[in-house]
């Protein structure tokens, strides 16, 4: 035996099922909210989808409403923290086409997680109206301001910094939240490939940095 292990106590057990209990029910909670959005969505069918009893649900969470939150704001901090800190000496064309294959990534990897934003933007945002007129307005300008200040330098051409922000956004996010139509006009009838999304990633980038006169980074080697 290890004498430098620690034994499991039952408060570190606790604390692990807990957290185990948590991260199952997040990730249940996005599959069902994807799919049959806030209002068809109920704490039952995220029970069983999860695997667990219904009254671990209000345990961990109280209410469908502060689940559906979580949710939110689990996507919300994944999206934001795909585009990494960067600064004003960083390489624009680099830190664009970076950005570009995170959000395709998780397109890729995390589709539920789009379609739960885009359902709760189809309905008017009521639960997160607020973030996106504070917080979220913050990160975008704090991010558009680096980008006008390459503009102003002459390291990339003249964009609507704010504007190309969303344009990235909604290329990316479309291969999670139309991947049926993706599918079916591209003939997988077994759903998208990855090299369905490595392709439109490449596509992605390409446009996005022409438009802001750079030079496109090649792909990620196979």
């Amino acid at each position: 035996m290890d004498n430098n292990t620690e034994p499991m106590t039952d408060e570190n057990a606790q604390g692990r099922i807990r957290l185990e209990n948590i991260e199952r029910i997040m990730k249940a909670a996005e599959k069902v909210f994807a799919g049959n959005g806030f209002r068809g969505a109920t704490t039952a069918a995220i029970a069983e989808e999860a695997g667990l009893p219904k009254a671990n649900i209000h345990y961990y969470f109280g209410t469908k409403a502060k689940l559906y939150r979580a949710v939110l704001d689990d996507i919300i901090a994944l999206w934001l923290s795909s585009f990494r800190e960067i600064g004003e000496e960083d390489d624009p064309a680099t830190t664009l086409a970076d950005y570009i294959r995170a959000k395709m990534e998780l397109s890729q990897h995390r589709p539920n997680a789009s379609k739960v934003f885009a359902n709760e933007l189809i309905r008017g945002a009521p639960r997160i109206n607020k973030y996106l007129s504070t917080e979220l307005k913050e990160w975008v300008e704090a991010k558009a301001a680096i980008l006008d200040h390459w503009i102003a330098e002459g390291r990339m051409a003249p964009v609507d910094s704010e504007r190309l922000l969303f344009h990235i956004w909604v290329m990316t996010q479309t291969w999670a939240d139309f991947e049926a139509q993706w599918a079916a006009v591209l003939g997988r009838k077994n759903g998208l490939q990855p090299a369905d999304f490595d392709a439109a990633t490449d596509a992605i980038t390409t446009m996005v940095l022409r438009t802001c006169g750079l030079v496109p980074v090649l792909p990620r080697s196979s």
